[in-house]
């Protein structure tokens, strides 16, 4: 408790430190939830555990122990049946006056497409966890929702995509919202392990990850970078913080809002050749998520260098490359544009949606400037999340559940064709 009281301190101390208090108001979110270390667990039972995808056909499972213990991933395709394993690493991290567990990852594979495996961690017997491989060609169905956090709203968020069968879950950033409080990284470790356990959770950073204390604790995404290792290097990325991958028939790329954007930069660099190096003819379909998004009617988070610099910096990259969706999260509410490009609609630019309406405790974003803009299409202050079935080459359907009466209500829909198709977008 007093662990816990103490990183309370410190984060009042920081928000003071990093001018983060927020100049806006918001309504009232519901009751924070804190996820507690089972007592059955021993110091050695796997705990926190999530799948990421690398590569086409291998995981990297990850988890925490509290005390040292063997970084080992057991698996097969029948319960109970074990008939591969293979080693990982594991580290800790120290932040002010925490100390974390210790955070194992384990690469396994090759494994086959669309299939489940069953596995154990560290080889303990009293947890078996099984996972489901995303499919090696079309269709695919992803699940995607931003600024989670850990109240009652992101339980009910939960609870809603739990109940639908999605291959892949892509999160644009503001995870555990922790907030320097470290014991919150693990209350959410443990909140979401019953989904990421099962499908892999592909992630990037939001302003909630930096974490970053001037003098106290200089070091950004301490926590970010050790609990949740993405495939970057796979791509040719030197950075945890933005990196790409394929998945069916879709190329995915995750970038950093909150790292360095500018064209002397590794991130431009890298992105610069990411794009260059994409195959329409494996991958027709293009998809990137940033955190703070490029176009926004809300009143909320307007004016942001990592909004607009980054947008100025970077969208005419993704125009080139005839990306056909890009999601972002930070405002907290639903926001889906036309395909845009420089401000105005165009048919060969991208779709922009805002999707950070997961759950989190800093409540909705609900005040919108008016009149409406001319490009966006469809936007509701509401909790929710948002499913992306690319049903084929040339289509796709994208839909947005609203869940402010914990049910699951379809709000929004609407078919979509891939920019590869299009004649008039031929680069």
């Amino acid at each position: 408790m007093a662990v816990m009281k103490g990183q309370v301190l410190v984060f009042v101390l920081a928000i003071a430190f990093i001018g983060c208090v927020v100049s806006y108001d918001r309504p009232p979110a519901r009751k924070n939830i804190s996820v507690l270390q089972p007592k059955q667990f021993s110091s050695t039972s796997p705990q926190q555990v999530h799948i990421s995808a690398v590569g086409p056909d291998k995981m990297r499972i990850s988890w925490i122990t509290q005390s040292s213990s063997p970084s080992v991933v057991e698996y097969g395709t029948s319960a109970g049946a074990y008939t591969k394993s293979a080693t990982g690493t594991s580290s800790s991290y120290r932040y002010l006056v925490y100390k974390s567990g210790q955070i194992h990852h384990v690469v396994i594979g090759p494994l086959d497409p669309n299939n489940v495996y069953y596995y154990r961690c560290s080889s303990d017997s009293t947890r078996q966890f099984s996972l489901k491989t995303p499919p090696a060609h079309l269709p695919i169905k992803f699940t995607v929702v931003g600024d989670l956090g850990q109240t009652g709203w992101t339980n009910s968020t939960l609870q809603h995509i739990a109940q639908s069968n999605y291959d892949m879950l892509l999160l644009p950033g503001d995870l555990a919202y922790a907030d320097f409080v470290q014991p919150l990284w693990d209350s959410f470790g443990r909140l979401i392990e019953p989904l990421a356990s099962r499908r892999p959770w592909m992630v990037t950073q939001g302003n909630h990850e930096v974490e970053k204390i001037p003098i106290i604790h200089s070091t950004p995404f301490t926590a970010y970078n050790a609990r949740w290792r993405m495939p970057f290097e796979e791509s040719g990325s030197t950075s945890n913080l933005y990196y790409s991958f394929d998945v069916a028939g879709v190329h995915v790329i995750m970038l950093g809002s909150y790292t360095d954007f500018y064209p002397d930069s590794d991130q431009f660099k890298w992105l610069q050749g990411d794009l260059g190096n994409i195959d329409r003819g494996k991958t027709p379909w293009i998809v990137a998520l940033i955190h703070a998004p490029w176009y926004n009617t809300n009143t909320d988070h307007q004016g942001e260098p990592e909004s607009d610099l980054m947008k100025q910096h970077m969208e005419v990259l993704l125009y080139k490359a005839r990306v056909d969706i890009v999601f972002a999260g930070h405002v907290h509410a639903y926001e889906r544009f036309t395909r845009v490009y420089n401000g105005q609609a165009d048919n060969c630019g991208p779709v922009h949606i805002t999707i950070g309406d997961g759950g989190n405790r800093e409540g909705l974003a609900k005040k919108y400037m008016d009149p409406i803009s001319g490009i966006s299409v469809f936007r509701e202050a509401s909790f929710g999340h948002g499913q992306l079935e690319v049903v084929n080459a040339t289509d796709a359907v994208w839909t947005w559940h609203r869940n402010d009466d914990d049910v699951s209500v379809v709000s929004d829909t609407v078919w979509l064709r891939s920019l590869s198709s299009n004649p008039a977008c031929k680069s």
